[in-house]
């Protein structure tokens, strides 16, 4: 599985942007898709999943200002964030897994960047 990240930009602070990740594969056998975040500095972490029975999981910091949503149709994931603020600001990664058997697969896509100025 390949996943594309797109959606990047600048942005002011209070404005929104909406990141999407295609994949290459059928999303339909993915157990969880989502996005990860890196600033300047440190270390990647969590934004948003989302389970296969859409189950969805937010970092605290983005909680109800993001959106994950989950289209099995398109084999997409997109995330859209709103009220951005400059702390926002990082490579965004698309990540997700499979399992097969007791193995987990992992997979990432090209970070998209996000600059959220003040």
């Amino acid at each position: 599985v390949q996943l594309q990240a797109s959606g990047g930009g600048l942005v002011r602070a209070g404005g929104s942007l909406t990141l999407s990740c295609k994949a290459s594969g059928s999303l339909f056998n993915l157990v969880v898709v989502g996005w990860y975040r890196q600033a300047p500095g440190k270390q990647r972490e969590l934004v948003a999943t989302v389970s296969k029975s859409f189950n969805t999981n937010y970092a605290d910091s983005v909680k109800d200002r993001f959106i994950i949503s989950r289209d099995n149709a398109r084999n997409t994931v997109n995330l859209q964030m709103s009220s951005l603020k400059p702390e926002d600001t990082a490579v965004y990664y698309c990540h997700a897994e499979s399992i097969g058997g007791t193995i987990v697969y992992e997979y990432w896509g090209q970070g998209t960047l996000v600059t959220v100025s003040s």
